[in-house]
């Protein structure tokens, strides 16, 4: 008995804006109806002691201290800017 019908595929191809001719929405029907069946497998696994977990691995955000330290100057900065203007970079516009 197949978990997917012929009008399910169609109706999704449909919502995706694909055209899929009567031989592609057969094999697409079988294909997943075998996906459907393979995941189906994965409820008689014991999972009562399995840890639910996010990630498999164990991943933590490494950041440096957010410490205060000097910084270059304004003028500096501005050193080597091919144009500048009232203490800015001067950049092309881009609006019209």
């Amino acid at each position: 008995m197949s978990r997917i019908s012929k009008e399910q595929v169609k109706h999704v191809a449909h919502l995706a804006r694909l055209h899929v001719s009567e031989d592609e929405a057969d094999m697409f029907t079988k294909q997943l109806d075998d996906i459907i069946t393979f995941a189906e497998q994965l409820n008689e696994l014991d999972t009562d002691h399995v840890e639910p977990t996010t990630h498999v691995l164990d991943l933590k955000n490494v950041m440096r201290k957010d410490e205060p330290k000097e910084w270059i100057s304004q003028e500096d900065a501005l050193k080597n800017a091919p144009e500048k203007q009232d203490g800015q970079f001067r950049v092309p516009s881009v609006l019209e």
